[in-house]
């Protein structure tokens, strides 16, 4: 399936022939648009380019679109207008990529353009900003306004200025955009579009002896006539000691960093300046790749375990009969190690290789590990990167420097060609599911369909696997490789049940922490070991009462209460980002009894202070690693003993590996088990045994973990302590049968909003009723309002449609709830509806 280029010349030169592109645009649009192609653009237009067209009203908008596909057929519904520049001599977009687009629009209910947004890092996208110019066949013969006057004096001196520029300009007294108009009316200025790209690599300035020097003759004749100048003998002997010349004359084009000179305080600075003005030193830049310091000199060899070795051959054994394997091995059973072969041998191979990781926070610890063996030939591509780092990872993988990649779940967009093998690292984590925007997306099944279409295998790996991949497994549709035995002789950890009911009744607790928590705790202090303290909340308390009225502290746009955030001293809504300052008395009642009620991660964290005074303890959660770096910092800190305990969300949970942690502690434990989904009970097994397993990953040394509950006597607890995955898989697994949930069915979750519920219940119950009478009662559930049922001020009801795996014909029923829901937003009585599509919801 190779990225032909279509050619454009297929007929004769005495034929007046014009050419079109079907465009992907990255706006929410159902179709291509089509447009006319330039005669100067046809011999070098590509499919999978990037081309700059026009868009909209007068063509007010610039837009970076992608070529779909090209042929000499123009539309019949609007005139094509032309494309404005093609910014790719080569494709940036494969063949594969655009089948996936095309396939993920059709599956995941969206449109195609959502999927290029997405898809493509900002820096590949075009941006424009407004600029003004005088125009210069304006003869004043209009009366001007003071600041008129002045913006056009000023815009005499320049080619052109932005909005921004010219606003400081006229200084707070002046509107601008008024200005801009008034002179626009009297044909004094012309408004453009400049339009640039964002990627922008990065420069090195550097320095090099003049040719003239690089023979031994002419250099040894050079420092001889510096000895009466020693400052700049100085200089050119330094710049000798780091390009060693001499030996290798051809060194001196490469060049020295001239910021280590210039950051040298030995060195005169004057004197360097001199010596480039008087042409023994040139300066010049060079484009440096931004991971350029990935390298590693000598590569660490990986030695695997009998046990692991016996895994990694089995899935090889297994890949010859299946694509898709499932790597189950617990906690610290060092599947990273039999990753790292298999990686070894794909690209041996000559293929690529993808590793997907759930989260940020566990790509900062395997990267380290990862980079040890593959060095700079190894590329990360992850959100808390900036646009310019991402774009040179994706066009690594078009040059073909980059043959691995390690990410998160927007990898599965990179521009591979030559997969080999895609491996999903704890792939039943809901961090590879999309929300929010559209497409919807879950990476893991994107990464599937991405093998599928490159002939490649791909390995899902998972301590606790979700049940819909262990039930493809146990109907042999995919392999399965087990892994049971721990990394190196360490043990799975003893797990203890702490009842927080009895300890408040003997008034043992502390706060949130009970009596063998805090003593486990200081045993751990004693010991110079490490702990782990596991809350799935962050903030300070989850909200604020007033203990006299009763009154709650709520989000004026959602129907939530707000988060207390004691750092910040702000009250804070998770769902729409509302802040309010804390209120010093109750604004219903005037009571000054107005108490925090709850705990997060944040509260953890300053209790912990309290009753460990001299210990270090660390946060891991949003609020902590919105910088670029925290997430590595964090970890760096805590595994180089640095800190004593980690507080932290579900971050901790996925794959951390800390050898001196032998204490893990858990909060609020019943919270997870009894939420209001069918997937409550899978996702707290998960989740607990995950964060269960970062204690006592080091050999001959047993970790404890404690889960404090108000019911000790809960089936899941006894099955997270005997580690009975598979009995929780064969309860369950009934349970989904009995009432037609996945693996049986497919999920569709429709929602809908509007500003006023009357309108959204109006709406959401039309669908739901037209639905049910195509579909059936039993596969149509709702209307029903979310736990949540207001957001951002709108709303919300949602519909579930089940879809039977089989004998069903999901294509077309996906094209009728599209139909109806089309029918719903066409009518003007329901005007400001909008309804969400959530394809495979979680």
């Amino acid at each position: 399936m190779e990225n032909q280029p279509y050619s454009l010349f297929s007929f004769t030169d005495a034929e007046e022939v014009t050419f079109f592109a079907d465009l992907i645009l990255p706006i929410p649009v159902p179709r291509l648009f089509t447009y006319r192609v330039p005669r100067g653009m046809a011999d070098t237009l590509k499919i999978g380019a990037r081309v700059i067209v026009p868009f909209g009203k007068n063509n007010g908008r610039v837009l970076t679109a992608v070529v779909a596909r090209l042929h000499n057929t123009p539309p019949t519904a609007y005139q094509a207008r032309y494309i404005s520049e093609v910014l790719d001599e080569y494709p940036l977009v494969t063949s594969y990529q655009l089948e996936l687009f095309r396939w993920m629009a059709e599956y995941y209910m969206c449109c195609i353009g959502d999927v290029m947004n997405v898809a493509l890092p900002s820096g590949l996208k075009i941006s424009s900003q407004s600029k003004v110019q005088f125009n210069p066949d304006f003869d004043y013969p209009e009366l001007l306004t003071e600041f008129e006057a002045t913006l056009l004096t000023e815009l005499k001196k320049q080619p052109a200025l932005s909005y921004e520029e010219l606003g400081r300009l006229v200084g707070e007294g002046g509107n601008v955009p008024a200005l801009i108009k008034s002179l626009i009316g009297k044909k004094a200025v012309i408004v453009f579009e400049e339009v640039k790209e964002k990627y922008i690599p990065k420069m090195v300035r550097k320095v090099r002896l003049h040719r003239n020097y690089e023979e031994r003759e002419q250099l040894l004749v050079l420092l001889q006539r510096l000895e009466k100048l020693p400052k700049q003998q100085e200089v050119v002997m330094r710049y000798l000691s780091h390009v060693p010349m001499q030996r290798n004359p051809a060194l001196n084009q490469k060049g020295l960093d001239k910021t280590i000179l210039n950051q040298d305080e030995t060195l005169s600075q004057s004197s360097l300046t001199t010596l480039i003005k008087n042409d023994v030193f040139q300066t010049f830049e060079v484009i440096q790749p931004r991971f350029s310091d990935n390298s590693v000199s000598t590569p660490v060899e990986i030695k695997l375990t009998d046990a692991q070795q016996t895994a990694s051959q089995q899935i090889m054994t297994q890949f010859e009969r299946q694509n898709i394997v499932l790597l189950h091995g617990i906690t610290g059973s060092g599947k990273t190690e039999v990753y790292i072969n298999l990686i070894q041998q794909a690209l041996e191979s000559g293929s690529q290789v993808l590793y997907l990781l759930p989260e940020i926070a566990l790509t900062t610890q395997i990267v380290v590990r990862l980079q040890r063996v593959f060095g700079d030939k190894m590329g990360i591509y992850h959100s808390k990167f900036s646009d310019n780092e991402r774009v040179e990872v994706w066009k690594g993988i078009v040059s073909g420097q980059y043959q691995f990649v390690i990410g998160v779940r927007s990898s599965v967009f990179l521009p591979f060609d030559n997969l080999g093998l895609i491996i999903v690292d704890e792939e039943h984590e809901t961090s590879y599911k999309q929300h929010d925007p559209a497409p919807r997306y879950h990476a893991r099944d994107v990464a599937i369909m991405l093998a599928h279409w490159q002939q490649a295998k791909v390995l899902l790996g998972s301590a606790t696997p979700s049940l819909e991949t262990y039930y493809q497994a146990k109907q042999g549709r995919y392999g399965l490789v087990e892994l049971f035995k721990r990394f190196g002789e360490a043990t799975l950890p003893n797990i203890m049940l702490v009842n927080t009911k009895q300890e408040k009744k003997q008034k043992t607790m502390k706060n949130e922490f009970s009596s063998a928590l805090l003593q486990a705790l200081e045993m751990n202090l004693e010991r110079k070991e490490q702990s782990i303290l596991f809350q799935n909340r962050r903030g300070y308390s989850p909200y604020m009462q007033c203990e006299d009225c009763d009154w709650t502290a709520e989000c004026s746009n959602c129907a939530v209460s707000l988060t207390y955030h004691q750092r910040d001293a702000e009250l804070r809504c998770h769902y729409c980002g509302h802040k309010e300052n804390v209120p010093r008395v109750c604004p219903t009642c005037g009571s000054t009894k107005v108490r925090t009620i709850g705990f997060g991660t944040e509260k953890l964290e300053d209790q912990l202070q309290i009753y460990f005074p001299g210990s270090r303890v660390l946060r891991m959660d949003l609020d902590t690693t919105r910088a670029k770096n925290a997430y590595q910092q964090i970890i760096q800190e805590f595994e180089g003993g640095q800190v004593d305990m980690l507080v932290g969300t579900q971050m901790i949970t996925k794959g951390l590996d800390f050898d001196n942690v032998s204490l893990v502690g858990i909060f609020d434990a019943d919270r997870l088990i009894h939420f209001p989904d069918f997937r409550a009970t899978e996702r707290a097994f998960q989740m607990l045994t995950q964060v269960s397993g970062r204690a006592g990953r080091r050999a001959g040394r047993q970790g404890n973990v404690l889960i404090q509950t108000g019911n000790p006597q809960q089936t899941i607890l006894q099955k997270i302590i005997e580690n009975d995955y598979k009995g929780l898989y064969e309860e369950e697994i009934q349970e989904r049968q009995d009432f037609n949930y996945p693996p049986f069915s497919r999920l569709i979750k429709l929602t809908v909003r509007h500003p006023e519920r009357i309108i959204s219940h109006q709406a959401a119950e039309r669908l739901t009723n037209e639905l049910t009478d195509a579909l059936g009662s039993s596969r149509v559930l709702g209307p029903e309002e979310p736990l949540v049922e207001r957001i951002r001020n709108l709303f919300l009801f949602d519909i579930l449609i089940k879809i039977e795996r089989e004998k069903v014909n999901v294509k077309a029923v996906k094209t009728y709830i599209q139909e109806r829901i089309n029918d719903i937003l066409t009518d003007k009585g329901l005007r400001q509806v909008s309804i969400v599509v959530d394809v495979d919801c979680l």
